[in-house]
């Protein structure tokens, strides 16, 4: 999402409506989504436990401080057609306003307090150039508002294009994030607490890769990971 797309998309907001991205009701006041969708929420609630199922997920992997997901992918629903609309059908807005309803169940859970700066999973050029923004930093964009930390688009890139993993295995997915990234600018990273933000934890594959090679890149950063979504099968997967 180019910066002019961006000023022109707010000042439309302004002069129209603006509607929930999941059931299109016309919102009030500073919402992010309406009262009956934040309501009727699969919320996981993993926020509330310190070592959750989704934290375990990276037990022997890689050293985490928090590992948190808000929502239960479910297949069907309009939850799973809101990742539909943001990551294939171009509704970059959709992925910012629900980062910004993730950021301030976050804020309000005082759960991220320490955190230095937000890093969304970056895409690969080619593919951000076909979709046109990144899903995951419209997501980090939308929490950032509400969390007040920065987020950081330059420290880490995906210098390798693999292909989508919708279909793939548990086994495939490890095998195609192999040292897919690569870490820019790692002195800005010392000591640094960083959270790092995806749209959907499935098999913790992508998220895995991209905060070891932090890791080895700077030893002395500390690494959380903030989803919007999460499987039942993914975090239970032994």
């Amino acid at each position: 999402m180019s910066i002019l797309s961006r000023i022109l998309s707010d000042i439309l907001s302004v002069a129209a409506p603006r509607s929930c991205p999941l059931c299109g009701k016309m919102l009030h006041g500073d919402e992010s989504v309406c009262s009956m969708c934040e309501a009727m929420a699969p919320l996981t609630m993993l926020w509330r436990e310190e070592e959750n199922p989704m934290h375990q997920r990276f037990w022997g992997q890689m050293p985490i401080e928090k590992a948190v997901s808000m929502l239960w992918f479910v297949d069907g629903s309009v939850w799973q057609d809101a990742v539909h609309r943001f990551k294939y059908k171009g509704e970059w807005r959709t992925a910012y306003d629900l980062g910004r309803w993730w950021g301030a169940t976050l804020r309000q859970e005082s759960l991220f307090e320490d955190v230095d700066m937000i890093v969304p999973v970056p895409l690969h050029w080619r593919r951000r150039l076909q979709r046109g923004y990144n899903q995951a930093e419209e997501l980090a964009l939308g929490m950032a508002k509400e969390l007040a930390k920065p987020v950081r688009q330059d420290v880490v890139r995906r210098h390798r294009y693999n292909a989508s993993q919708t279909q793939s295995s548990y086994s495939e997915r490890w095998e195609n994030v192999e040292g897919i990234f690569r870490v820019r600018r790692a002195e800005s990273l010392e000591g640094r607490h960083i959270l790092l933000v995806d749209d959907v934890f499935t098999t913790g594959a992508t998220l895995i890769s991209l905060g070891c090679e932090i890791l080895r890149a700077v030893p002395s950063a500390r690494i959380s990971v903030a989803t919007l979504f999460c499987t039942r099968s993914g975090i239970s997967k032994k």
